[in-house]
């Protein structure tokens, strides 16, 4: 069996030398880039053998048929830097229906929702800019942030939405530039803000003056029916940006998520994204508008719904079975994960090797702190990605390895 040796310490800042040894004439940006956890582990997962938890791939098996007899000829032209505009506008209407003032204007079709994340850091970020994250939050999120050089304000995340009493306390003694936050089945913990706390959250930003990125790419993934309204339908002064994504209800190889933004910031997004990549894949943007809006989107949504719920259960069955005494968690009540505490903390990280070892992939949950190293014992897992048939085996031989290691530290 090939073996995969993942080190804690391969994910520190990369030495930037040439083949004589000399420093390369990077910026001075580039010394803050880190190796990316996640695609190193996601690298290892495609081994056929390996039992991978580790990322947020939806499953192939619901993975819509597309037909593309009817595309244009003319959509392999270039087009619009704001996207298509038939899709914009059906965006806003959606946007709308969730109680969101906006128009066509105000959207615009990006790479995937984390192209958002990159022209907001490039648009607000230089190094010791102030910003405001939950504890913990989305790892890509926190990379990019860092590696503009922020300074990552945090909040601890409870199990209604952020602690606000924190919250307000950050607002007051700090100003950051903006704050960035997952309300709906949040990536890492599921956690799904409550009405109370959107509000608090919605009046702290007004009366502070903060601009809030809103993401919520798994709005839709809801497993008990229950919906709130977004953060930024409930602003009354401060501006905003959302994003969203087709990728986890759709196809994540369309490559297409949008935002929306107030009219004083979407200018100067534009011109950044202008500055970017001029386009956004027009064969992607029109398949994502045969269903956008369309009965058979909705009757999709349901089925999506129900194959997540069942694979939810079963996942979770399995944990009751093999990891009830090493960890806690809740049933995510939507989205793709489950966000473990360890009872006995340890490091997660140092989990990787033995466990690739034995054709398992997961993700630590220490990377989705701003400080992982004071953060260690957490685990997220994903459940919507394997096959059921391996489901057990896989979390049998994770738990194996967590108390293996558990138990070699304490000797």
């Amino acid at each position: 069996m090939r073996s995969i040796v993942i080190s804690v310490n391969q994910f520190d800042v990369f030495p930037f030398l040439s083949a004589s040894g000399d420093p390369m004439p990077f910026s001075e940006r580039v010394t803050r880039l880190k190796s990316s956890l996640i695609r190193e582990i996601l690298a290892a997962a495609q081994r056929p053998e390996m039992m991978s938890f580790a990322g947020g791939l939806p499953a192939e098996a619901m993975l819509p048929k597309s037909e593309w007899a009817d595309m244009p000829r003319s959509i392999g032209q270039y087009g619009m830097s704001e996207g298509e505009p038939q899709l914009r506008e059906a965006l806003a209407a959606q946007a709308r229906a969730l109680g969101i003032d906006c128009d066509a204007s105000q959207v615009m079709i990006v790479s995937g929702s984390q192209q958002t994340l990159d022209l907001a850091a490039k648009l607000y970020i230089d190094k010791g800019t102030e910003i405001l994250l939950e504890a913990p939050t989305y790892l890509a999120a926190l990379q990019i942030f860092q590696l503009f050089g922020a300074d990552c304000l945090t909040v601890p995340l409870l199990a209604e939405g952020p602690d606000l009493n924190a919250l307000r306390q950050r607002l007051e003694q700090h100003s950051p530039s903006f704050a960035y936050l997952i309300p709906t089945f949040q990536n890492p913990s599921a956690v799904r803000y409550s009405e109370t706390a959107r509000d608090a959250v919605a009046a702290l930003l007004d009366e502070f003056g903060v601009t809030l990125i809103e993401d919520e790419p798994y709005r839709e993934l809801t497993f008990d029916g229950g919906s709130a309204r977004p953060i930024v339908s409930r602003l009354k002064k401060a501006s905003w940006i959302y994003t969203g994504t087709v990728s986890k209800t759709l196809m994540p190889g369309l490559r297409v998520g949008y935002l929306i933004a107030t009219p004083d910031l979407f200018p100067h997004l534009l011109k950044l994204k202008q500055s970017a990549d001029l386009h956004t894949n027009r064969v992607g943007q029109w398949q994502a508008l045969q269903w956008i809006g369309s009965e058979h989107y909705e009757q999709h949504l349901l089925e999506l719904r129900s194959f997540y719920r069942t694979r939810r259960d079963a996942f979770e069955a399995a944990l009751q079975r093999h990891f009830a005494d090493l960890a806690e968690w809740n049933s995510p009540q939507g989205g793709l994960f489950f966000w473990l505490t360890l009872k006995h903390k340890i490091d997660t990280r140092t989990l990787l090797d033995s466990a690739l070892a034995q054709n398992v992939a997961f993700m630590p949950g220490e990377p989705f702190f701003a400080d992982p190293d004071a953060n260690p014992g957490y685990l997220r897992l994903n459940f919507s990605h394997i096959d059921p048939e391996r489901l057990d085996e896989g979390l049998k031989r994770l738990a194996a390895v967590i108390r293996h290691t558990q138990l070699s530290q304490a000797a």
